[in-house]
């Protein structure tokens, strides 16, 4: 159960960086690694390749640093999802920490 709540995070992260610009599978290991997961290649690419599958993000190679990269941004699709999903995860945040 943890590891689908934590995919499920990963996959918000994911959108919200996407939705305000390109981004690369490295970019979001580390960025979530920020975040305190600990997020392998063979995590990530598949998640972000899910995505690109169920329309929520696009991707078009390119190239950062020299090096030929795949560049993610998110679609309308992700966009409406993220959208619904910051509504959601406010609203949770505001009940569990009404105490």
């Amino acid at each position: 159960m943890i590891k689908r709540v934590l995919l499920g995070f990963m996959g918000i992260h994911i959108l919200h960086h996407a939705s305000k610009g390109e981004v690369t599978g490295s970019f979001m290991m580390e960025e979530l690694k920020r975040h305190g997961y600990s997020v392998s290649p063979g995590t990530i690419y598949p998640l972000l390749h899910r995505m690109e599958e169920l329309g929520l993000l696009e991707s078009q190679w390119g190239v950062k640093n020299g090096k030929r990269v795949r560049l993610y941004r998110t679609t309308p699709e992700g966009e409406e999802l993220l959208k619904r999903a910051k509504e959601k995860v406010r609203e949770l945040c505001s009940e569990l920490l009404e105490e």
